[in-house]
């Protein structure tokens, strides 16, 4: 999982960082508003834990935004009166955690939020019969093995992490291609064919001119492997 990290304390921040990369996450760190808004737009994260009280601003003014990315938020903040808590939520935040904490709980409420945001317990990814197990790379639809190329895995890992999002073409260009834009284009046309192909028609929809995405909801048209 990729979090970004909306923090300015360096101390906290670093910990925090620490703690979750050691947990397996890998982390976006960043220390403003200016930054986070940056980092929603080009880095592909799946979750944010959002600081307040930013150098250039307010982390409530930032939730509008990542609602609309459909970015599932953790609060981070020493504000801890019942109504400063109730802003942040009734704001869009899923979760509210008051400074100082413990990072065993911090742990733990990343994890709950993933579990609820996507169905992703940080092992495996199950959708409409399509299994992704993260540990051992293996993939399956509806029981069936399928062997998939290291950017093809890469490919479905994402789109099933942002499960109802449409990841643009320029996202998956710049950090799934080997090459990144340099080797763009038609490349991932190919890979994305071959990842339809072998995992079956009905799961990965185009947004013509934007991207792609995978619907929670839907009906898969073809069965696994037909065409392979």
């Amino acid at each position: 999982m990729k979090i970004l990290l909306i923090e300015d304390d360096m101390d906290l921040g670093n910990g925090v960082r620490i703690a979750l990369r050691d947990q397996g996450m890998q982390v976006v760190w960043v220390r403003s508003l200016e930054d986070a808004a940056r980092s929603i737009e080009h880095d592909s994260c799946e979750l944010v834990l959002l600081d307040l009280g930013l150098p250039d601003g307010d982390g409530l003014d930032l939730l509008a935004r990542l609602r609309a990315a459909r970015l599932p938020v953790l609060i981070l903040s020493a504000r801890d009166t019942v109504e400063q808590r109730l802003r942040g939520l009734d704001g869009g935040a899923d979760d509210y955690l008051v400074k100082p904490f413990v990072l065993a709980e911090l742990l733990s409420r990343v994890r709950a939020l993933a579990r609820r945001s996507y169905g992703f317990d940080g092992d495996t990814i199950e959708l409409r019969g399509l299994l992704l197990q993260v540990p051992t790379r293996r993939v399956s639809v509806h029981g069936r093995s399928v062997e998939l190329t290291a950017s093809e895995y890469a490919l479905l890992k994402t789109l099933l992490m942002r499960a109802n999002r449409v990841i643009t073409r320029r996202v998956l260009e710049e950090h799934i291609l080997p090459g990144g834009l340099a080797n763009a284009s038609n490349t991932l046309d190919v890979h994305m064919g071959n990842l339809r192909r072998k995992i079956g028609e009905g799961y990965i929809r185009t947004v013509r001119g934007v991207g792609y995405v995978i619907d929670q909801q839907g009906e898969t048209s073809t069965a696994p492997g037909a065409g392979a």
